[in-house]
């Protein structure tokens, strides 16, 4: 009974997810794993800036501890919940908990009105100054000297790409740890998954860098979450055309996206860009300053239209419809394995 009740908070979590998304009255747990990690991080870069051992050993000890600590505080919350039999405060945090690892509403909400400041509304100096600050905050490319249209894709990309590592990456570990904790309430759990995949996703989007000291401090959590997002990835990528007019084209879809995706260094964030952008008919990739170098990706889709705010608004509805898809696909699983 505790398991079918924990599966029932998830999907709410959902829900409120989609409805509400992050309450601002609330410190949001990637605040305070942000504010963790900038502190060590900075220590190691003061002190041992030059020291390229110690910034690999400290980036090990800051991704260790940073997720061993996010775990072990879901896993206290799960097992306070299912032995205290469905205690009410529990469970309010573990819904809270699993709707703060979501980010639906803000990555959709965030993207969507950036495209809208594009295309409706004049472009004046305010303006284009209002849409870089927006698109600074999404993005971790420097957008200063950013054209309209390389805006419009900056804000694509990240939509795309964090589409798995806000939305889908949550749900798939979410989903896995209600699964293992039907076993045992020793195994990990939905909270304790979800909060060690947050802390892992904040971990390299913090320092999971390849320019200066970040090559070093940030190795260690770029690779666990190269492999923490590799199955959510191929899932997304093999599920993504089923909820699009392209489902005729299935097989070719996911060969044109893998190909493409498979030219990123990330072994995810490619292949997430690739399938939404063939599907969607838009080309993503090429020149982006990053500090003070220029960056050229592969191109993804080199016959695609470039991104406008019709484009954006269906790849919002796309993920939406994933979403359900998965959602509906997750309650067949929880179904079959509870009888």
């Amino acid at each position: 009974m505790a398991e079918v009740n924990l599966f029932l908070i998830f999907l709410g979590s959902i829900g409120f997810d989609l409805l509400i998304g992050d309450p601002r009255f609330l410190i949001h747990p990637v605040q305070i794993v942000g504010f963790y990690v900038k502190k060590i991080s900075d220590y190691f870069i003061n002190n041992f800036g030059e020291n390229k051992k110690i910034l690999f050993w400290g980036g090990f000890v800051i991704t260790i501890s940073t997720i061993g600590i996010s775990y072990g505080l879901g896993k206290l919350i799960e097992i306070s919940y299912l032995q205290l039999r469905n205690n009410v405060f529990s469970g309010l945090l573990i819904f809270l908990g699993l709707s703060s690892c979501q980010a639906t509403k803000g990555l959709i909400s965030s993207v969507k009105e950036i495209a809208e400041l594009i295309e409706r509304k004049e472009i004046n100096a305010q303006n284009e100054r209002i849409i870089k600050e927006k698109v600074q905050r999404i993005v971790s490319r420097d957008v200063r000297s950013s054209s309209i249209e390389h805006l419009l894709r900056s804000s694509t990309e990240s939509l795309t790409e964090n589409s798995v590592d806000g939305i889908f990456g949550p749900l798939f570990w979410i989903f896995l740890g209600i699964v293992l904790i039907k076993f045992s309430i020793f195994l990990p759990g939905p909270l304790s998954l979800g909060f060690s995949y947050k802390a892992i996703s904040t971990l390299d989007s913090m320092i999971g860098y390849k320019y200066d000291y970040f090559r070093y401090l940030g190795f260690f959590s770029a690779k666990i979450e190269d492999a923490f997002t590799l199955i959510p990835s191929r899932l997304v990528l093999i599920t993504l055309p089923l909820v699009s007019s392209k489902v005729n084209n299935y097989i070719t879809i996911i060969k044109k996206s893998y190909r493409d995706g498979k030219k990123y260094d990330s072994p995810n964030s490619g292949i997430s860009e690739a399938i939404f952008a063939y599907i969607s008919g838009i080309k993503l990739g090429g020149k982006s300053k990053y500090k003070n170098a220029i960056i050229e990706k592969p191109i993804i889709n080199v016959k695609g239209d470039i991104c406008t705010e019709e484009k954006i608004n269906l790849i919002c509805q796309l993920i939406l419809r994933l979403q359900f898809l998965w959602i509906i696909i997750f309650i067949l699983i929880f179904f079959i394995i509870s009888n």
